[in-house]
């Protein structure tokens, strides 16, 4: 009798290697995507204002949280099941298309021509006190939401169906650069906002052009593949998605809550501040995207055949590579708040108490990890939902009470609450789904590290210069400094050697001596 063994060494070291490419691609796109993202919000706040730009990100929620109610969960349905199937001309993948579009994009269509219809009652009540624009960019917002959906599905198959590089080079490139562009074109030429939110729209259309002549090749489409689905293609495809829809949803609006929440209960000038807050919050995660993005195919595949060690040690690695990356920026944005709004304008300052919470609150969210993508690649899409609502009910009832005696301040408290309970307990679902452990001590070590070398250079900003520009500046040099002493030691140098091997797809030295042993012995 054969008995039966589990993955090798070498098994777990060719997943973590894998795992390291897609991450770094990820990781890459990422950076460009918050850059973009972050002139963005620039060019908004300083075209148009507290008033006008609050009415822009109140615009930038309502399609945003209505393209993920619409989409019904079917991207990440899609990131789940396409890479437990087969493409190509004679495989099975192409047929989950019309699963994963028709409901959605048929939900979109409805909810556009509602919006559109509805645009003069729904904009006092969505956009504030935006003035007599607000209607009419209400109107331009709904009608592109079928657009949005289209994309945002087409971009999951993306994902699925390519290497990486196409997925980050329409997501994390064409999107982020052509918005400013746009918008920054839209306002000097003197248009309103409307116009500059048709400019922030219109990426999505070229987006989704691009989206259909990249997936067609690789499933088949035009080349005789199967599009009709069998009915158990639909029942284990919504069966896992719909779940996901209401929790796709919560995710996507959970900073757009606030926003709306904010001009409600206390006017478009704090919605203004608390937004501009949001899209430096937002920014930061980018690293923690990307990683997610990059590693779910992979993580969908694993946990499909039943290699949850091997999952684990994937979602360890990245996210000790996630700590590192986004955990300066939090803690350099809580220490900081007021030199990165005083970029928006002064204005914007007021907001500096917000930044701090939301930068602390953010550190548990990038500490744990994307334990999100483990329990969706892993189909507990019902217990990911449980979190997210957990999440938005502590949300929406702290911002209630505390949005109208305290602004964005209140709306950011809410919203650090709704973060850090939707996380932990994700974390503790997860946990018990893979049944490994997901921190080791690499990842404490590295958040120690993290911790103590960032802590200390922004005392010292702090110390010579205060929380203005001048002082992140030299918290700044500092850190340059720092990270130019290590690279003189050669066990970090070692690390980073080893990092470079995995994302180049090399074995490390370990690795090759590990299956060098497992192959004397047989094994």
């Amino acid at each position: 009798m054969t008995a039966v063994t589990g993955p090798t060494a070498a098994d777990q070291a060719e997943e973590n290697r894998r795992g390291a490419r897609s991450g770094a691609a990820g990781l890459v796109g990422a950076a460009t995507s918050g850059l973009f993202g972050f002139v963005l919000a620039v060019v908004i706040t300083r075209s148009y204002g507290t008033v006008g730009s609050g009415a822009f990100f109140a615009a930038i929620g309502v399609v945003t949280v209505a393209s993920a109610v619409c989409t019904l969960g079917a991207e990440t349905g899609l990131m789940w099941a396409l890479p437990r199937r087969r493409t190509g001309v004679s495989g099975d993948a192409a047929r989950m298309l019309p699963v994963a579009l028709v409901p959605p994009l048929l939900t979109a269509l409805l909810v556009a021509a509602a919006g559109v219809a509805g645009a003069e009652t729904l904009a006092p009540r969505l956009l504030g006190r935006s003035g007599v624009g607000g209607p009419p960019l209400l109107a331009v917002t709904f009608a592109l939401v079928p657009v949005v959906v289209a994309m945002t599905l087409l971009l999951a198959a993306l994902r699925c169906v390519r290497p990486i590089r196409a997925y980050v080079a329409v997501q994390f490139f064409l999107l982020p650069v052509a918005r400013p562009l746009l918008v920054g074109a839209a306002a000097l030429v003197g248009g309103g906002l409307v116009l500059g939110m048709t400019g922030w729209l219109v990426p999505a259309a070229v987006a989704l052009l691009a989206c259909l002549a990249l997936v067609a090749g690789p499933l088949g489409i035009g080349g005789g593949a199967r599009l009709r689905a069998e009915r158990a293609d639909w029942s284990s495809f919504w069966g896992f998605a719909l779940p996901r829809a209401a929790s796709a949803a919560i995710d996507a609006g959970s900073m757009w809550v606030g926003v709306l929440l904010t001009s409600a209960l206390a006017g478009q000038a704090d919605a203004g501040v608390f937004g501009a807050v949001g899209r430096y919050i937002l920014a930061g995660q980018l690293a923690m995207q990307g990683l997610r993005v990059a590693v779910s195919p992979q993580l969908s595949r694993l946990l499909g055949r039943g290699d949850r060690a091997a999952a684990a040690g994937v979602h360890r690695q990245l996210t000790t590579w996630g700590l590192v990356l986004s955990w300066p920026v939090y803690l350099l944005l809580a220490v900081f708040g007021l030199a990165f709004l005083q970029l928006f304008g002064p204005q914007f300052t007021a907001g500096a108490t917000a930044m701090t919470i939301l930068g602390l609150a953010m550190l548990v969210n990038t500490g744990v990890g994307n334990v999100q993508s483990l329990l969706l690649m892993g189909g507990r899409s019902g217990r990911h939902l449980a979190a997210v609502v957990t999440g938005l009910v502590v949300n929406v009832g702290l911002g209630l009470w505390l949005i109208p005696g305290h602004g964005a301040t209140g709306a950011a408290i809410a919203w650090a609450a709704g973060i850090t309970t939707e996380n932990l307990s994700a974390f503790g679902y997860a946990r018990r789904l893979v049944g490994q452990p997901l921190v080791d001590r690499s990842m404490l070590r590295a958040a120690g590290a993290t911790v103590a070398g960032v802590g200390l250079a922004a005392a010292v900003g702090v110390v010579v210069a205060g929380r203005g520009v001048p002082g992140l500046a030299v918290a700044l040099g500092v850190l340059v400094a720092g990270c130019v002493g290590l690279l003189t030691l050669p066990s970090v140098r070692g690390g980073v050697q080893r990092i470079i091997r995995q994302v180049r797809g090399r074995p490390d030295g370990a690795s090759v001596a590990t299956v060098g042993a497992q192959a004397r012995r047989g094994g």
